[in-house]
């Protein structure tokens, strides 16, 4: 076999693996001019038939466009005007709050703990009511861990009646997680924007729809999870989710993660708002509450910039934890 047959059965085997290829017969590219026709590497004339087979076939794959693409470009001077961190900050203040909050999850995920936690690299950011900072803790929370060596993260705008996620990073709206689920032809890494963060995925969350909150509580979504747990088993998934007291898909998304931040906002929360959100997220196995916007310290932890974080408070610390709510 000649080394034009070879490589006309190495492109053959392309073909049927479903990689991209020059399209058209071998008689029909050598009758194109010679500046249309896709050149190859250099071939070195001392190299083996097979070393030269593979020059011959080498272009640009798909996997390697995706591994270079980019589809949004973050503007790192806007986001840290609005309060998210970037590489550049990743030693401020705000940068060594994220890290205390989200060493425990990676913990979790990693299964560094006693018991290991059924799909722990699916964490839920949510709130008991709209306005508490939800989205921007999902966002730093996924910035930060965007920063870490060993992570990759996908950022879920699950919130799909009032989606934050495009005004937080600067890009527009489009498809994403309600395409996903109408369309069964639609493959997820289709509508995946790769951001300019090494790391850092996001996921929109689509097409407005008159249903949009029956869809998050559908099987397609369930299938959804499912299929993210598989195919990405170490990647960090964070879905900014809707608040647990005003709709009811947010109780059932709780179901599917492994773990759940519930964000309270000081000085607007109540006791009983934040008792009512903790018990819808009964099934979830890792619930952890972070008091956002608080000057003042919550449970020996406080941060200057305004997250502090514990776990749900006791019976006998109801006193002093409403009087952290009230600053």
């Amino acid at each position: 076999m000649d080394i034009i047959e070879q490589a006309a059965k190495r492109l053959a085997e392309l073909r049927n693996s479903g990689v991209e290829t020059p399209s058209g017969s071998f008689d029909e590219r050598i009758d194109q001019p010679l500046d249309k026709i896709d050149q190859p590497h250099a071939v070195d004339p001392s190299a083996s038939d097979t070393e030269k087979v593979e020059a011959a076939t080498v272009k640009s794959t798909p996997e390697r466009d995706i591994a270079r693409r980019v589809d949004v470009e973050l503007d790192m001077v806007s986001l840290a005007s609005r309060g998210i961190i970037t590489p550049e900050s990743a030693r401020s203040q705000l940068g060594a709050e994220l890290r205390i909050l989200k060493r425990p999850l990676l913990r979790n995920v990693l299964g560094k703990n006693a018991s290991r936690i059924k799909d722990a690299n699916l964490i839920m950011v949510t709130s008991a009511v709209p306005g508490e900072g939800k989205s921007y803790l999902a966002a730093n929370l996924a910035m930060s861990i965007a920063m870490e060596l060993d992570h990759t993260v996908l950022l879920v705008d699950a919130d799909v009646e009032r989606p934050s996620l495009p005004k937080v990073f600067g890009f527009d709206h489009g498809k994403g997680l309600l395409d996903v689920l109408l369309d069964s032809q639609l493959d997820l890494s289709q509508v995946m924007l790769k951001t300019s963060v090494n790391g850092l995925s996001v996921l929109r969350a689509g097409t407005p729809h008159p249903r949009a909150t029956e869809l998050l509580a559908s099987s397609a979504m369930n299938k959804l999870l499912s299929e993210m747990v598989q195919r990405y088993p170490d990647r960090i998934i964070i879905f900014d989710s809707p608040p647990l007291l005003v709709t009811t898909e947010a109780r059932v998304l709780a179901g599917h993660m492994g773990q759940v931040l519930l964000v309270v906002k000081a000085d607007s929360t109540s006791y009983a708002e934040v008792k009512h959100a903790v018990a819808a997220l009964e099934v979830c196995p890792v619930k952890m509450v972070v008091l956002n916007q608080t000057a003042g310290h919550f449970d020996g932890h406080g941060y200057g910039y305004g997250y502090g974080y514990g776990q749900e408070p006791q019976a006998e610390d109801k006193d002093r934890y409403q009087e952290g709510l009230q600053g």
